[in-house]
Order: structure tokens, then C-alpha cells, then sequence
């Protein structure tokens, strides 16, 4: 998929104290996507094609990154405070530590309690949600223009002064115990991804999942949590983001204003582990009471802004990306053996993950679809995708970026994103040059760099009475023979 859209795959991956559950896309559970803006209909024209937002980006003594953007369509502000840390800075015995402080951010702090901080949001009409990812923990409000500096207020006090209270921890782990369940333990394609990403790394912290292995939340306390809060959550390690119904001039005065008196504070020096170049097929099987199998075909892929993350995004647009594509059209349409097939490129700071993933319908085996996934990826290694393949690509991912910025909110989600992931935010108005410029010889030879047999990690997921020998099968060596390219009217 493509890169603005492995970041909301990013998103798919984040768990939120109230989010939606994170699922990598599957063509037929796909929202319908709205129409075009106006400034998409020029994608034929190329040239005409330019996102220009008139951002204004500047940092307070203490180090706060601040990015302004005006926008009076309506008067309202999207309001992001984005920390940069996320899962990849926890350690074994304290994993989904990052999540859990989210959900601590809404217990209240010195100057509103836990019982205030929603009851004056909602009294002023402000929504509010939050996220954590492995790289990143984002907060955001929607708020009626004339409640800015309130939120500014609120925004700072949980920022200084998070009260942590003993009481509050024990009742969220709960909550957070419960989402583990509902997420993961009780979500088999959650499992599915928790084990796609400790196959695909070993000594990244990527392996671990965000939300956090059981026995560590259960074993939270607040010196755990003090720590990394005093650690990250200081105004140098954060992004404010404002999109919306305000003069830059007067946003700029009041964040002087409110953020201006917190200080700086040292960062720790971050080393995280690489993860070695994978060189032997990894297998995995998950045995679960499901009515069908699937399986999840997964590489790893490079980091964000890497020249190479292009032409994959566009690999796994081609691949995976709707009903129309390489996959479901053989899968789906022509054997009738599965029910979806997907394909994602998930960048993140320190590496990415490229996946094919397939539903089977009940009853089939997986021997056959994993047969012609294998197929479709060595034909992206070895035969160059036709030009309107390329194009299609290219349009859909034109499309899915623009989509993107039609509100405030993704407008800010856009800049926040970009600035922490990227380094910054003036990515987003490259982005669409770079997909421009890639070339069918592009695909073929990152496809080759990264798609290859020993490359690659097969998880695959079970009912709990499938024969045994299958599912063997698809683990043995023999499976790792490469199926061979059909005929030409397959592609």
C-alpha cells in the first residue's frame, strides 16, 4: 500500500484508550471511500497535482515543535499534542508501557481531576481521543474555535503535572487488561499480527506488541509509569499540531504563553536494536477455535522516507489493494477458495513490514492460495507490472492522500505524522512526486531485494481439527519451493 497510507495503516496498528480495532485492510470490509476533492481531478495533468499548505512551523526555547495552519472553512480547531515515543522504547517486563501512560493521561492531573477532564470536554462540545503506536503517542481534541486556549490549558497541565494516582492505575489496568482480551487473546487475526510481528523481528523492539504481554500490565506500577512519563512527555519530545479557526498570530502568542513556562528536559540517548537481514524462511502456526484458515505471507520492508518505500507501496497497492487487484482477482473471483486477500507495506521509523495476507473460505485448504501468493510474488520479482497497473497504483494512492486532508483533523493527523515519522512535516508535500517517479523497473527490482523465499515469514492460523498434515505443509521446506509463473493470462 501506499506511503501516506501506511501511516493510517500505522494508525490501524495504534491502540486507543477508545479507538477502532486495528485491522490490516481487507478489501471486502473496506469503508467505501468518499469522492475526490477538486484539486485530485488534475491527476491526469500530473503537473497540476501539488498539495501547498500555507503551514507556519516554529520551536519554543524548551524545545516544543509547533506547526500552524490555518483553515476558517468553519469554526472549529483540530487540535494534535503528539509525544514522540512509543512501544519501540519499552524493554522486556515493562511492554506496553507507552499505552498504558495514554490511558493515565485521562486521570487527571494538578489542576483538573479525573472527573473534570472529560465532563469539560463535553460540556464545551470538544471530542477527544488518543493513540500509541510503536513509534509514536498522539492526542488529539475537536473543539469549537473559542475554546482554544482552554484546551491549551488542559493540554499543559496534563503535560507538567499527571497526577498518577495509585488508585487510578489499578482500576485502568483493568481496562487495559480487558483490551488485551478483546484486542488480542480473544481476536484471532489479532493474534495473527502479534505473531506476524515477533516472526518478522527478533531483537527490534518492534517484536513486542504495543498494547503489552498480559503479565506485564499486570505488573504496572506508578514508579514504572513516573519514570517514563518524567522521561518522554516533556515539551522537547513533543509535536503540537493546530489546524483551524484562528489567527496564527494570536495561536502563537498563547502557546508562548501556556507552553512557554515548562522546561526542557534531556532525552535519553535512544539505541534501538537492528534487526539482521532475515535469511531463512521463518514459519508459524496458530491453532485457534476459527471456521476457516488464513495465513499472513509477511518481509521485512524498509523505513520510512527510504527511496525503496515507494515502488513497495505501490508493489502491495498492485497486489492487494481492493477488488481489482492481482490477488483477489485469482483468489477470490477466478479459484473461489478465499473470501479476501490484502497486501500492506507498513513503514515505521526503524523498518517496515511488506504483507500478503488471504481469508480462506471454510473448508479449503491453504496449500493452493499460498501456491499462487508465492506465484503473484515472483512474478512482481521477475516481470515488470503493465503501465496500467502502474497508473492505477499511482491514482489510488493520489486518491487516498488527498482523501486524507478534506478535514481539520487529517489535516493535523497529515503534519503530525510526517513531522514525527519522517522528521518532517514538508514530506507530505513531496510525497506525491516521488510515486510519480516510479517506474515498473522500480517494482521488479525492490520486489526482488525484498519479496524473496528465504526472506519471508508464513503465519498461518488454523481451525483447531484442520489436519495436522497441512498445516505441516505450509511449515515444511517442501512448501518453500517456489511455484512456478502461469500462463500469461493469469497476470
Amino acid at each position: 500500500m501506499r506511503r501516506f497510507s501506511t501511516l493510517l495503516v500505522g494508525l490501524s496498528f495504534s491502540l486507543s484508550a477508545y479507538a477502532v480495532e486495528p485491522t490490516p485492510n481487507t478489501a471486502p470490509n473496506q469503508p467505501s471511500k468518499p469522492d475526490v476533492i477538486g484539486a485530485i481531478k488534475g491527476w491526469s495533468q500530473a503537473g497540476d497535482m501539488k498539495i501547498s499548505l500555507p503551514v507556519t512551523r516554529f520551536t519554543l526555547e524548551n524545545g516544543l515543535t509547533v506547526i500552524l495552519l490555518e483553515d476558517h472553512s468553519v469554526p472549529m480547531v483540530s487540535y494534535h499534542t503528539w509525544y514522540r515515543v512509543g512501544s519501540r522504547d519499552e524493554s522486556p517486563g515493562v511492554t506496553g508501557a507507552a499505552h498504558m501512560l495514554e490511558h493515565m493521561m485521562f486521570k487527571g492531573a494538578k489542576k483538573y481531576d479525573g472527573k473534570s477532564f472529560d465532563r469539560i470536554f463535553h460540556e464545551n462540545g470538544i471530542t477527544n481521543n488518543a493513540f500509541t503506536t510503536n513509534d509514536y503517542t498522539g492526542f488529539f481534541e475537536n473543539l469549537p474555535s473559542s475554546k482554544l486556549e482552554l484546551v491549551m490549558d488542559m493540554e499543559v497541565d496534563r503535560m507538567s503535572s499527571l497526577s498518577l494516582n495509585p488508585a487510578d492505575l489499578k482500576s485502568e489496568k483493568e481496562v487495559v487488561k480487558e483490551e488485551r482480551r478483546w484486542r488480542v487473546d480473544n481476536n484471532p487475526m489479532g493474534l495473527v499480527r502479534e505473531l506476524m510481528m515477533s516472526t518478522v523481528f527478533k531483537y527490534n523492539p518492534y517484536h513486542w506488541p504495543v498494547i503489552g504481554y498480559m503479565k506485564d500490565i499486570a505488573n504496572y506500577d506508578v514508579e514504572k509509569l513516573r519514570f517514563f512519563y518524567s522521561t518522554y512527555y516533556v515539551p522537547n519530545n513533543a509535536v503540537l499540531v493546530l489546524v483551524g479557526d484562528f489567527k496564527t498570530s494570536t495561536a502563537k502568542s498563547l502557546i508562548e504563553k501556556y507552553y512557554g513556562g515548562l522546561a526542557y528536559r534531556p532525552l535519553p540517548r535512544r539505541n534501538y536494536p537492528k534487526e539482521p537481514k532475515q535469511e531463512v524462511q521463518e514459519n508459524a502456526t496458530l491453532r485457534k477455535d476459527v471456521q476457516n484458515s488464513s495465513f499472513v505471507v509477511a518481509f521485512q520492508s524498509p523505513k520510512q522516507g527510504e527511496a525503496d518505500m515507494y515502488p513497495l507501496d505501490l508493489a502491495a497497492n498492485i497486489l492487494g489493494n481492493g477488488t481489482s487487484s492481482r490477488l483477489y482477482k485469482r483468489l477470490v473471483y477466478q479459484k473461489q477458495i478465499a473470501t479476501s486477500a490484502y497486501s500492506f507495506n507498513y513503514a515505521m521509523r526503524e523498518a517496515g513490514v511488506f504483507a500478503v495476507g488471504v481469508n480462506l473460505k471454510p473448508g479449503f485448504g491453504i496449500q493452493e492460495s499460498l501456491d499462487i501468493t508465492y506465484n503473484e510474488l515472483w512474478k512482481l520479482r521477475n516481470q515488470k507490472v503493465t503501465e496500467k497497473e502502474l497508473a492505477k497504483a499511482k491514482t489510488q494512492v493520489m486518491k487516498d492522500l488527498v482523501d486524507s486532508l478534506k478535514t481539520m483533523d487529517g489535516k493535523a493527523r497529515a503534519l503530525a505524522v510526517n513531522e514525527i515519522v519522517t522528521g518532517t512535516y514538508e514530506t507530505l508535500f513531496t510525497d506525491l512526486d516521488k510515486y510519480e517517479a516510479v517506474t515498473a523497473d522500480d517494482i521488479k527490482k525492490v520486489a526482488d531485494k525484498y519479496t524473496n523465499q528465504t526472506q519471508r515469514s508464513v503465519i498461518v492460523l488454523q481451525p483447531k481439527n484442520a489436519p495436522t498434515q497441512e498445516a505441516q505443509s505450509a511449515a515444511t521446506p517442501e512448501a518453500k519451493q517456489e511455484a512456478k509463473p502461469e500462463s500469461k493470462k493469469e497476470e
